[in-house]
């Protein structure tokens, strides 16, 4: 007898599939156990335990706990496991050290500077993993740059061995070689010092790794455990995600190997060599234990789990699948159209890791979620009870959480889920307590409902749980929409295959929801990730960087490299014991066109060409293609697939004919909850239903390991190895349903999730379709839905600067044209004097029509690289005027009757900024057309998913629920305005700031304590400035917003509700108000910090932040001309930003490649934030030196005023500036200060060092 064993352990159960083969038999019994993954009291560890369970009970004979495993009965050990995401998320693993190019210690800190929550005061980012640093004084230089074809005309001294030709053919030049005397003598003292593991990331070091091999080299001599090189691991150009790869990959490998370690401990010491032991990787490929690595190990269950159903279920009739995976902490969605789709760069824990992964989309709503009623809303998650706690029916002393909800309301039954609970772990779920609480819950419900909605029906405990059931299953339709409908699929096509403990609990409502038609259930699905192990192949993958434009000369020379790929791939999967006939090649280019970041994997198809097969993938996501552009071949990759088992083909079944099930099959009836009441529900046992049943719903479908909700109105066809139900009435029509004349919590929470996923998946349209660095990698874009009136109903949490003006920009356009916008035009406007920020934020509004009528508004926002001016980027340090600033907007039809007027947008970006003195039109026309067009198609998604959730309700409902939706943000707002009123005694709350040339902002907040209102008033604020830092009205709107919801420390809807308890009072002709034509360019970037600090300081909330966004632009003019832009109970966050901007810093090594720079330093200013018994967070200190001559401008503020301290915390360091110019004609250097804005022309080797102020300590130092 042999068995195989395929095990799941996951954040909750543990799931162990055991395949027995014995002799006498000629087919494997299945035995499935199912364990908690936690559970000291019992075992140390569950996978062991359940291979110990399985032995005893096959065997007949008894294995103590305490003794070796004996293994003459185990053929095969192949494992996902959760063991390297639980140590990521909880910080627990391998002590180690970063080894890093000299000037960059501080960066995988700083990341990419933008923060998770941008309305968190307290900002709470992921801490490093490492516990030192070394900075190895090396130093490369590529040659050349990509900005302009200028840069690319190098010439290559012959015979100088400091040129060197890189892995991709470019050429870089050695600065300085590391001193291995040096690197020995760190390396020592590092290892003497306990750290036995180290990450080694040099900069540039994909194209030329001989650096970092040195490095490697002398660490193994050492004698460290654990030596990661970022080149070996990963070698893809972006340093920080590589360094974090490798840093991961340092931290969990020791873990990783140390838990197999001691899984095999477990066991009779010659499973080494008698046993095949093998563990999922995170791209679905199986690896030996012995190479199982940290970085590939973050998704290793959840990747099963796709493979599970896309081996099993998968048929070219049904040829879309989308993955449903709901396990106890979380949800897991992904989709399947034949092929695996990876990603290759992905955020884990807070850590942004360089990897292929396969697309799997996490939301925090899972069995676990935890419930919460807060401000009228019902809100699941993201909090998770986990296996210990878990759910309060554990016996543990958990929260309320979905599973409750499922057992409360009949979906669970007691008699038929493992007793497995309480001290003993032989007891059933605990439905007392679970009754007990959500009454109490109820109780608080029905308080709120009386005090606010009373004309709406108390709720009864069964209406609660099932509205928190409802409010989950919208929130796990989030991504779902977002993995499909971001992509052009069509999200009813597909079919939704469930599993996961809980999945088949909720596939019916998920599918009505989603508008699917077709469910499948695999008879393993609660323990599919397990199953989908045992029909996964080994993978052996290996990458290599390129940089050729493709062509039919470089594609000859991209085929050698492959071919050398494929070769080691094979030799590797040989030595594992694979012949030819299993083994085959997947092989990819990863492209994209030049001057782009959208880069495509391209998988080689039946010998096609890659280049029509990426236009092909392009236009299909992008939604357009390039003509005029080259293609760039980033990478090379080739996945080596060895394959033992036969394929596994899904088998024809249309031999079976379907008969609905006598009524005496079913076991017993019980009540289960339905949307209207309790209902009668069938209960069958599933091992006792043979293929070629029908079971119509309502009914309750058992097996051992999870129970099936067949929902009323859906049919379940009982096939030999899978269910699939099929949704006879989709519901996910819900016209008439709705009361659209009262509020009702589950309704309100579920439309509050409808129209921000709208908002989301338009940035995700715009991110896609967009050709510009800025709004495509620095994300510097915001995207929202308005009502008729103009007023804001969802905003997606982007660009904090834009949430409150981009609504006076829409009632602007109202208020000019009136009854001139019509069905089919766009408009788009930029103006200060019409709700805009500063002129290159572009606003795009398209109106949405239904019965010929304006019943919303959609907007997108994007920052654009250049609109003409004085200077390239149309950021302006010396700009007094508004023309120097570039193109200036009020309102123009950019599309009208469904017609693009290039010719139009072309006069204004171009010909209007050059009518006036030493002003230039736009220096990159062609990327704002794209960027406008990008704009476009994003807002025409939000019409789209407007319409079809109109058609979904009715007008009249969602129209009612955009009301109460921001009603709900306004009740929010008035609480917190009284609740300040009351902390503070009624006091007027008052504040003031100056700008660097002493420019007063003052305001004074009077409160109404019956209703919550507020006044902010401005007066006393000082007049327009000759200069470029006012700040048009909405910026103040914007400001005040953003306050108002991060002092509220919860999640609401954000809208025009929150503005609405609110008098603002802002005097004409002050820098919050300007007029006539002044320059505001730097009013979004430096005033909209210091109106914040001050709105905080009146409120007493924080102490002052840095106070500016640190602009900086250089560039040159010409024909190749081109430009580059870029709290009161906790310690402050250092090199982070802050407040009104959270977009993405460039990676250090794009910036090297596109321009003619080098980054000499980039790291934490020490001690530039305020001490403090709360000390306020460092800034950063930035050298840059230049290769060229070029012009280098800097926007800036706190140059003079130090941001200050609160309670008697003390002020921040004020920044700094310093330009070290070379004397032309001179050996000479000059050190020179050049202020807080300023526009210099430096020369070739020139550097600029930028040292960015700290924010204000709060409270007296502790001595």
């Amino acid at each position: 007898m042999k068995i195989r064993f395929c095990i799941d352990r996951g954040g909750t159960f543990t799931d162990c599939l055991a395949f027995v083969k014995r002799d006498e038999e000629p087919d494997e019994e299945i035995i499935v156990t199912k364990l908690l993954s936690v559970d000291p009291n019992n075992y140390k560890d569950a996978p062991t335990e359940a291979i110990r369970r399985v032995l005893e009970k096959v065997t007949d004979t008894k294995i103590d706990k305490n003794e070796k495993i004996p293994i003459e009965n185990i053929s095969q050990i192949r494992m996902g496991t959760t063991v390297a995401t639980n140590a990521l998320l909880e910080r627990k693993g391998e002590p180690c050290a970063l080894l890093i190019t000299k000037g960059l210690k501080d960066l995988l800190f700083i990341g990419n500077q933008a923060r998770d929550g941008i309305f968190d005061l307290n900002i709470q980012c992921p801490e490093v993993l490492y516990k030192k640093v070394i900075e190895i004084d090396e130093r490369i230089e590529l040659l050349g740059y990509t900005c302009a074809k200028s840069g690319m005309n190098v010439a290559i001294p012959d015979g100088d061995e400091d040129y060197i030709e890189g892995i991709t053919g470019e050429y870089i030049k050695i600065l300085k070689r590391p001193d291995v005397e040096e690197i020995k003598k760190d390396l020592i003292e590092l290892y003497d010092s306990g750290i036995k593991s180290v990450a080694v990331c040099l900069l540039h070091s994909y194209i030329y790794p001989e650096h970092e091999k040195i490095i490697g080299k002398i660490a193994k001599e050492i004698g460290f455990s654990n030596v990661t090189l970022s080149s070996e691991i990963m070698p893809m150009i972006k340093i920080v995600p590589r360094g974090n790869s490798a840093c991961v990959d340092a931290y969990l490998t020791p873990c990783i190997q140390e838990y197999i370690n001691n899984f095999i401990e477990g066991f009779d010491p010659k499973i080494k060599s008698e046993v095949v032991v093998e563990f999922m990787q995170s791209d679905g490929g199986l690896v030996n234990m012995n190479k199982f690595s940290g970085f590939r190990a973050i998704l290793s269950g959840p990747a099963a789990g796709v493979i599970g159903y896309a081996n099993n279920l998968y048929d070219k009739d049904h040829n879309m699948i989308i993955g449903f995976d709901m396990g106890g902490t979380s949800t897991d969605v992904s989709r399947f159209a034949g092929e695996l789709e990876h990603v290759y760069e992905t955020k884990t824990a807070g850590i942004t890791i360089q990897a292929p992964q396969i697309d799997i989309n996490t939301v925090a709503a899972g069995g676990g979620s935890k419930l919460f009623f807060r401000n009228g809303m019902f809100v699941v998650g993201p909090e998770s009870g986990g296996a210990d706690p878990g759910p309060a029916c554990y016996r543990k002393g958990g929260s309320l959480t979905i599973t409750d909800c499922n057992l409360i309301l009949g979906r669970l039954m007691t008699d038929h889920f493992p007793k497995i609970f309480g001290k003993t772990e032989d007891q059933p779920l605990d439905i007392d307590i679970t009754t007990k609480l959500f009454t109490e819950l109820t109780e608080e419900v029905n308080k709120f409902i009386k005090e606010n909605t009373p004309n709406i029906p108390l709720k009864t405990v069964d209406e609660v749980a099932y509205g928190f059931l409802t409010v989950a299953n919208e929130a796990m339709c989030r991504p779902i929409r977002e993995m499909t409908q971001s992509k052009g699929y069509n999200t009813s096509e597909h079919v939704l295959a469930c599993f996961g403990g809980a999945g088949s609990q909720h596939a019916c409502a998920i599918a009505k929801n989603l508008g699917i038609r077709r469910v499948w259930i695999h008879k393993y699905a609660s323990v599919l990730s397990a199953y989908g192990l045992s029909t996964a192949d080994v993978v052996q993958e290996l990458q290599e960087p390129c940089a050729d434009v493709y062509s039919e000369e470089s594609l000859e020379r991209i085929k050698l490299r492959i071919d050398r790929l494929i070769e080691a791939c094979d030799r590797k999967l040989k030595y594992q014991g694979f012949n030819d006939d299993e083994i085959h090649f997947d092989i990819y280019l990863n492209m994209r066109y030049d001057k782009t970041n959208g880069s495509l994997m391209i998988l080689e198809e039946n010998n096609s060409d890659f280049k029509s097969s990426f236009i092909k993938k392009y236009k299909h996501e992008y939604g357009f293609e390039i003509n005029d552009r080259d293609i760039i071949v980033d990478d090379i990759r080739v996945r080596g697939i060895g394959n033992k088992r036969i394929n596994v083909i899904k088998p024809d079944y249309s031999y079976i004919d379907f008969k609905v099930a006598s009524t005496s099959l079913h076991k017993e009836t019980t009540m289960v909850y339905f949307e209207g009441g309790r209902v009668e529900t069938k209960v069958y046992i599933l091992s006792e239903l043979r293929p070629g049943l029908i079971i119509k719903g309502p009914s309750l479908i058992i097996n051992d390991t999870t129970t099936i909700v067949v929902e009323p109105c859906c049919h379940a066809f009982i096939y030999p190895d899978f269910i699939e139900i099929e949704i006879i009435e989709n519901d996910s029509d819900k016209n008439g349903l709705v009361d659209d004349s009262n509020c009702d919590p589950i309704q309100l929470s579920i439309f509050s999730h409808r129209f921000m996923s709208i908002a989301e998946q338009m940035g995700r349209t715009l991110q896609q379709t967009s050709i510009s660095t800025n709004i495509k990698e620095r994300l510097d874009f915001s995207c929202a839905i308005f009502g008729p009136d103009g007023g804001l109903i969802s905003n997606a949490p982007h660009i904090p600067v834009h949430l409150g003006s981009m609504q006076e920009a829409v009632k602007c356009q109202i208020d000019i044209l009136k009854d001139n916008i019509n069905d089919g035009d766009v408009i788009v406007s930029n103006h200060p004097e019409a709700g805009g920020s500063h002129l290159p934020d572009i606003t795009v509004i398209t109106p949405v029509f239904e019965n010929s009528e304006i019943v919303f508004f959609v907007a997108s926002r994007g920052h654009h690289a250049d609109i003409g001016g004085l200077q390239p980027g149309s950021m302006p340090p010396s700009s007094k005027r508004l023309f120097e600033e570039g193109a200036a907007i009020k309102s123009f039809k950019l599309v009208h009757d469904g017609i693009f007027d290039e010719e139009g947008i072309t006069k204004i970006l171009v010909e209007n900024p050059m009518r006036f003195d030493n002003c230039s039109g736009s220096r990159c026309l062609s990327d704002n057309i794209s960027d406008l067009k990008a704009q476009v198609a994003a807002n025409q998604r939000g019409i789209i998913l407007v319409k079809l959730l109109i058609k979904e309700y009715g007008l009249k409902v969602v129209q009612a629920y955009m009301k109460f939706i921001r009603d709900n943000a306004e009740y929010a707002v008035r609480n917190l305005l009284k609740s300040v009123y009351k902390k503070y005694e009624g006091k007027d709350l008052v504040a003031e700031d100056f700008m660097d040339d002493g420019t007063r902002i003052k305001l004074k907040v009077t409160i109404n304590p019956e209703d919550g209102s507020g006044i902010f008033d401005f007066t006393g604020t000082g007049l327009q400035v000759y200069g470029n830092w006012n700040a048009p009205r909405a910026i103040t709107y914007s400001a005040i917003i953003y306050c108002l919801r991060a002092m509220l420390g919860v999640d609401i809807p954000l809208n025009q509700g929150c503005l609405a308890p609110v008098d603002v009072i802002i005097p004409e002709g002050s820098i919050l108000s300007p007029k006539g034509g002044v320059a505001v360019v730097g009013g979004n970037v430096l005033t909209s910090q210091r109106i914040c600090d001050v709105i905080l300081k009146a409120f007493n909330a924080t102490a002052a932040s840095q106070g500016c966004m640190n602009n900086v632009t250089f560039g040159r003019e010409g024909d190749d001309g081109w430009g580059y832009y870029e709290g009161p109970s906790w310690h402050g966050r250092s090199g982070i930003h802050t407040h009104m901007t959270n977009t993405r810093i460039t990676d250090p090594e794009i910036l090297e490649k596109r321009y003619p720079v080098i980054l000499r330093k980039f790291g934490i200013r020490e001690n530039s934030g305020g001490r403090g018994k709360y000390n306020g967070g460092d800034g950063i200190i930035r050298e840059l030196e230049f290769l060229e001559p070029l012009q280098f401008s800097i926007l800036s503020e706190r140059r003079v005023f130090a941001p200050y301290g609160l309670e008697g915390g003390e002020d921040a360091k004020k920044g700094e500036n310093i330009w070290i110019h070379h004397i032309e004609n001179s050996d000479e250097i000059e050190v020179l200060s050049i202020g807080g804005k300023n526009t210099v022309t430096v020369a070739m080797n020139d550097r600029i060092i930028i040292k960015t102020p700290g924010g204000g300590g709060w409270g007296k130092p502790d001595n």
